[in-house]
Formats: C-alpha cells, sequence, structure tokens
C-alpha cells in the first residue's frame, strides 16, 4: 500500500476539514508523506506544513489548478511548486477572481429550476468567500434536503446538461503548465478517469491528443491511483502513463468525512512498471519533517 498522499484539500478552498485538521487526519491514517493541493489557492499550505512538521511527516507544497482546455474542464495538480513564484501566484489570483460571478450566475439557473435564494446560504458553507465553489452550493442543496449527498447533488443539478450548471472559462493549459514548471513544481494531470462529455469519457483519441499536447507543454504526470478510479482504471491510466513516458502520481482527493470517494491513507500501490512522481523531486532538497 501506498503511504503517499499527493491531492487532497481544505476548507482553504472545499473540502470541510482545517488544514491542521486534514494533516491531523492523513497522520493518523498512516499517510507518511503528503500534498495540500488545494483548488487556486495556497493560503493553506504553511498551516499544513507546521502540522506536518509536528508529526514527522513528509510535506509537498501542491495546488490544483482549474483549467479550460477543449470543451472540458480540467484540473492539474502542482507539486513540488514554490508558491510565492509571482506568475504562479497572479494567475491562480485571476483565476479566482471568476468564481463569483460564476456563482451568481448558478444561483440564477437553480432559481429558474425552482430552487431560489441559494447564493447567500452557499457563501455560509465557504470558509474562503474567494473560492465559492460547485461543492458549497451542493452543501446547501443537501443540508436543505434537495438532495441526499453531494454526490447526488452533482449527478442531479450541477455537471453540463443539468439545471444549475454553468460554463466558466478556466486558465489555459499552457498557462497553468507554465506556471507550475515555471516555479520548480511538477505538472500531474489529475483524475483522468473523470472527464467526460456528457455521461461518456473523454474517449481514448479525445484522450491522446490531451495527453501529446499536456506533454508538449511540459506536463510531467498523470494520477493513476486517486479516490475516484477503479482498479480497471489504475492499469488504463498505468498504460497511458507508459505510452507518454509520465510520472505516475497517486492521492486520495480527500474533501472531508462523508464526501469523498476514498478517505486518507492506504491507497492501493500503482500497477507495475509505474514511474513514481517522487523521483522527480527525490534530489530536489524537500526536506523532511523531523
Amino acid at each position: 500500500m501506498l503511504d503517499y498522499d499527493l491531492h487532497c484539500h481544505s476548507n482553504i478552498s472545499d473540502g470541510t476539514l482545517t488544514p491542521t485538521e486534514l494533516v491531523d487526519r492523513a497522520a493518523g491514517r498512516g499517510v507518511k508523506v503528503m500534498a495540500l493541493t488545494d483548488h487556486d489557492d495556497v493560503d493553506g499550505l504553511d498551516e499544513a506544513r507546521a502540522t506536518a512538521i509536528r508529526h514527522g511527516m513528509t510535506f509537498v507544497n501542491g495546488v490544483e489548478v482549474s483549467v479550460s482546455w477543449r470543451s472540458h474542464t480540467l484540473h492539474i495538480v502542482g507539486l513540488n511548486i514554490t508558491p510565492s513564484f509571482q506568475p504562479l501566484a497572479e494567475g491562480l489570483r485571476v483565476v479566482r477572481s471568476g468564481r463569483g460571478e460564476r456563482a451568481k450566475k448558478m444561483s440564477d439557473a437553480l432559481a429558474k429550476a425552482g430552487i431560489g435564494g441559494v447564493l447567500e446560504w452557499a457563501y455560509q458553507f465557504a470558509n474562503n468567500p474567494n473560492m465559492i465553489s460547485r461543492t458549497h452550493f451542493a452543501r446547501y442543496l443537501v443540508e436543505s434536503g434537495h438532495c441526499r449527498d453531494v454526490k447526488s447533488v452533482f449527478k442531479r443539478y450541477l455537471v453540463k446538461g443539468k439545471p444549475g450548471y454553468v460554463p466558466h472559462q478556466w486558465a489555459a493549459l499552457a498557462d497553468a503548465v507554465g506556471w507550475i514548471r515555471g516555479s520548480g513544481g511538477v505538472a500531474v494531470l489529475a483524475h483522468p478517469g473523470r472527464y467526460m462529455s456528457g455521461r461518456v469519457g473523454m474517449g481514448k483519441k479525445t484522450m491522446r491528443e490531451l495527453l501529446a499536447e499536456f506533454v508538449e507543454l511540459g506536463g510531467q504526470g498523470i494520477e493513476v491511483v486517486t479516490g475516484s478510479h477503479t482498479p480497471e482504471q489504475y492499469a488504463e491510466f498505468a498504460r497511458y502513463a507508459e505510452e507518454f513516458n509520465l510520472l505516475a502520481s497517486c492521492g486520495s482527493d480527500f474533501h472531508g468525512p462523508g464526501e469523498s470517494y476514498r478517505d486518507m491513507g492506504r491507497l492501493p500501490d500503482f500497477p507495475l512498471g509505474c514511474r513514481p512522481v517522487w523521483e522527480a523531486w527525490q534530489n530536489a532538497g524537500i526536506q523532511k519533517a523531523a
């Protein structure tokens, strides 16, 4: 089993736990090396690192950048980044700035579907109002009795083709990869098995076109073992990693108890032949917590 978790979220973005609570949970579940990868924000890294030091864990600076590519919204995880790198910091600020406008449009769309007054309540669930997201809307809709859980809200209201979905232009793929690489980080395509066209997967042809472009732009890794992947997808994306000479990453994509595909800790091993993403920084001077 893997004791690395290189993809998880705190309440700085759309997780339910503080950075301290998140790292405490990871430590308690046997994680030895972790990265905090909040959406489009790095404000939780210092707190998480301090907690990791207390637990004797290795901590890796991370972020998850929202990207628009063709008709798809993608997520690119940056690992071993330098958060203070100015192009990265400014790029993330610009990405965050569009969230408020999208939230207003989502609220209007839900009102037309018969669910009014959602915006104010969604903000009540956002610890960081600059990071208002679909997940905060979903939590309110669960609490108000419209759906039984967050996953059901997404399926019924918040994905493409549903009443509360609002398209949005995020960062360009080239920019996201450039910011991460420029900061000294490793760019990783997050949870590739989740990218859909309607109700079907992206398809092998489009996935190969995405990966070819990603690699050409400087992308170096792909999540093989992640919370939303099936065992069959572990093998599938291990094959893509080999085909495109990509490093394999892993992470729970944990957002909070009861809301996530998988809890932190005890991730399955990579399929045979994968080169782990941490090879990229083994000699880069990451300090192990003492």
